[in-house]
């Protein structure tokens, strides 16, 4: 059964939740724990840890970060935010709205059409996708993105991202405890992997689209000691669908106590 869910998105970034309904839908999911961690924005709590009528609400973030040729997610959990996590994550906001702004206006030029799109912080390339296929009828949003915004394609704008190291010393200032989101997501998974070591969690449950061998997770883990973490990268109001049982939670509850202890 799971009772934690570690990874969820509002509409501070690009989900539909609002960080004040997160507390009602994890008790829906009959979740004891859940951490927000939105797109390069910092949680809108007066804590690293609430407790919000019999749920435990864990301030996070998800931090994109260059890794060699890849790009790579962190995870903050029990986030106090410091002026330079501060300054970093409005810079990405800014950068974010620049980007799809000129992404906007590269797809308007280019098919003739007006996307109808309100450029605000947690707009991305996935929303104007869907705003392609909803405004001509030629695309589909998977469309969208092979001929017109994914990369290397004629409206792909590159992000002005932190390198991993400096994600890193960002979270390690910041947050009770650092993990990588989702490894076997990334084009190279062993690269990836290969960062582990210097951080204190990788979120092994994740809701993937396919069958995959969590044997090399489990192999960084051991090898590190690190926290295994999880959760359902929710975008919308359904909590759980993946995350941790019981004993994980446990675990890793109390590994963020011990780590917040030391603050």
């Amino acid at each position: 059964m799971i009772v934690a869910d570690l990874h969820v998105h509002t509409t501070r970034s690009d989900g539909t939740l609002p960080p004040d309904a997160v507390s009602d839908a994890a008790r829906a999911a009959d979740l004891r724990a859940v951490a927000v961690t939105d797109h390069d924005r910092l949680p809108p709590f007066d804590a690293p840890v609430v407790e919000r009528d019999g749920v435990t609400v864990i301030a996070g973030v998800e931090l994109r970060v260059t890794a060699g040729d890849q790009q790579l997610d962190l995870l903050g959990y029990g986030v106090d935010p410091t002026p330079a996590l501060r300054a970093e994550t409005e810079r990405l906001q800014r950068d974010r709205i620049e980007r799809a702004r000129e992404i906007v206006d590269c797809v308007e030029g280019r098919l003739g059409i007006d996307l109808g799109l309100d450029v605000h912080p947690g707009v991305g390339r996935p929303h104007i996708a869907q705003a392609v296929a909803d405004s001509h009828g030629h695309y589909t949003v998977q469309d969208a993105f092979d001929q017109l915004i994914g990369t290397d394609q004629p409206c792909y704008v590159a992000r002005d991202l932190p390198t991993v190291e400096r994600g890193r010393e960002l979270l390690d200032d910041a947050a009770a405890l650092v993990g990588l989101a989702h490894p076997l997501r990334y084009d190279d998974p062993d690269a990836a992997l290969a960062h582990a070591g210097s951080l204190d969690a990788i979120e092994r449950e994740y809701p993937y689209e396919r069958a995959v061998d969590r044997t090399p997770i489990d192999d960084a883990i051991e090898a590190h000691d690190l926290l295994a973490t999880g959760g359902s990268d929710a975008h919308g109001e359904t909590l759980g669908i993946a995350g941790l049982g019981r004993a994980t939670s446990e675990r890793f509850c109390t590994a963020l106590d011990a780590a917040l202890s030391t603050v």
